[in-house]
């Protein structure tokens, strides 16, 4: 199932999200459940989430009638969350 929604999204999302700079990733697909993560300039957009319902999984469930949804999977820059990690470490040994 996995290099069928990479097929679709290639066809049919990809275009669409390169429009507006940005692209998708494919993390996971188990169970009809597939997660996904928006990259470049739809990484963090305030319609996001419309993005992926109206777009993604629109595309998805017509092609692929097996899949139940689709997810946006938010992601961290791991930089960013060790930065967080030492503060509140550093916050706790300070108490």
């Amino acid at each position: 199932m996995f290099a069928e929604i990479e097929k679709i999204l290639e066809m049919n999302v990809r275009p669409k999200l390169a429009d507006h700079y940005g692209n998708i990733e494919l993390v996971s697909a188990i169970d009809g459940i597939v997660e996904v993560k928006l990259l470049g300039q739809c990484k963090g957009c305030l319609s996001a989430k419309f993005t992926v319902e109206d777009l993604v999984e629109a595309a998805l469930k017509e092609a692929i009638p097996e899949i139940k949804k689709v997810i946006l999977v938010n992601q961290v820059n791991e930089e960013l969350l060790e930065q967080a990690r030492n503060i509140l470490s550093e916050s706790s040994r300070a108490k």
